[in-house]
């Protein structure tokens, strides 16, 4: 009985992995853009929010769905978008990095 109830977690969280998936997809999309933005200059207020939301959000999504890296590099990515003042355009290269990683972390439970 045991094994039916974990059987069937594991395809209920599935299903749910893939509902989610283009958002989760957006989320790590609005992430790429505003490191790649930053490599250009300072970020506006309003996409240096979004990228902090979207790691907010993923921070808290991908551990539920056992992707503990995921969190972490999401959470890495949601304190350095949330200082008030800029992001330095020195982390770009470190922005970028963490936002590929967090793709094939994505990508990879797909």
């Amino acid at each position: 009985m045991a094994a039916d109830a974990q059987s069937a977690l594991s395809a209920a969280l599935d299903r749910m992995w893939l509902a989610h998936l283009p958002e989760l997809q957006e989320r790590v999309n609005i992430l790429q853009a505003s490191a790649q933005a930053l490599a250009a200059g300072p970020l506006p207020a309003n996409q240096q929010q979004a990228a902090e939301s979207a790691a907010h959000k993923l921070a808290g999504v991908l551990g539920t769905f056992g992707l503990t890296r995921g969190t972490v590099l999401a959470r890495e990515l949601e304190i350095v978008y949330s200082h008030q003042d800029h992001p330095e355009s020195d982390l770009t290269e470190r922005l970028a990095v963490l936002t590929a990683e967090l793709r094939t972390i994505v990508a990879s439970r797909s």
